[in-house]
């Protein structure tokens, strides 16, 4: 039946089909490219530079190299629990080479606050000179200060920048928070 002679409801219905399965196979034929590139493609060089890379990208061809580089950038994320802050925290720690275990940093964050991140120590000596301990591995803002972790929020009571730069102190004074079994 012509298009014509179909009413108008009927006729909107019979396009929206024909637009759904356009896109289906335009769906069907990017992810076959991408898949399984052709020939011409798969004998191309990859592109050496971001530069050509997004060149090749907006040309509407997808290179292994663009689908590795779009994973990379997709940043894992973290529950905001103590879970995922001690996970935060050994993540960026195994990309700044400080050594730590979940384990060493969970005992020692339970001896030290009990998971809380607002925890402050307000009676001891540290305290009484005008700087007292805070958050989960209670620590002392100059020492906060001097170990602070780059790419870490500059908040003492951060809980991931606390773990990272108690860590770190600890790194440099006992090896690593996994040989620290009391106040440090």
């Amino acid at each position: 039946m012509p298009a014509q002679s179909l009413n108008p409801a009927a006729r909107t219905a019979r396009i929206r089909k024909f637009s759904v399965s356009g896109l289906c196979a335009a769906g069907a034929a990017a992810v076959a490219l991408t898949i399984a590139p052709s020939p011409a493609h798969a004998a191309a060089p990859a592109p050496q530079s971001a530069a050509a890379s997004a060149k090749v990208s907006a040309a509407g061809v997808f290179t292994q190299a663009d689908v590795i580089a779009a994973k990379a950038k997709k940043a894992p994320s973290y529950s905001d629990n103590l879970d995922g802050w001690i996970r935060e925290a050994l993540a960026i720690m195994k990309d700044k080479g400080i050594p730590g275990s979940y384990e060493g940093l969970h005992r020692n964050i339970m001896r030290e606050s009990g998971g809380d991140p607002d925890a402050a120590n307000n009676w001891d000596i540290n305290a009484q000179n005008g700087t007292p301990s805070k958050g989960l591995l209670q620590v002392i803002q100059p020492t906060f200060d001097a170990y602070h972790v780059e790419g870490t929020p500059k908040e003492l009571t951060d809980p991931v920048a606390n773990i990272t730069a108690a860590a770190n102190y600890a790194a440099d004074r006992y090896g690593s928070i996994d040989n620290v079994d009391s106040a440090y």
